[in-house]
């Protein structure tokens, strides 16, 4: 069954679910993004978004970046393995991504963890 939103309980909402992750991750980096994981026991992948105002000044760039992981995540979901997903923005560059460029580089880092 595919949804059309992303449901409460498939985002990490508070600082202990990021602090779990970032504990011992597995990262995964492209060009200015890294992904970091770490398995869950909930049976169903998790995303939380770490994007600072250092990297993407702009508020409605923050809020583009966003808006295309939550997307690429909402579309790979149900293929994706049983893990806590953090996303962070290490470069400047990715501002001056179209936003095709943007979607290939996420469904780049989910691809490395389909089932």
């Amino acid at each position: 069954m595919n949804r059309k939103f992303l449901p409460k309980q498939a985002r990490l909402l508070n600082l202990n679910e990021f602090v779990f992750v970032f504990q011992n991750p597995e990262r995964i980096k492209t060009t200015g993004i890294t992904l970091f994981s770490r398995s869950n026991r909930l049976g169903y992948p998790r995303i939380g978004l770490a994007i600072s105002k250092k990297y993407v000044k702009y508020a409605h760039e923050r809020n583009r970046i966003k808006r295309h992981i939550r997307e690429t995540f909402r579309t790979c979901q149900h293929n994706l393995l049983a893990k806590d997903f953090v996303l962070t923005i290490r470069s400047k560059e990715i501002i001056h991504y179209k936003n095709k460029t943007l979607i290939q580089e996420l469904e780049k880092l989910w691809y490395h963890h389909l089932c």
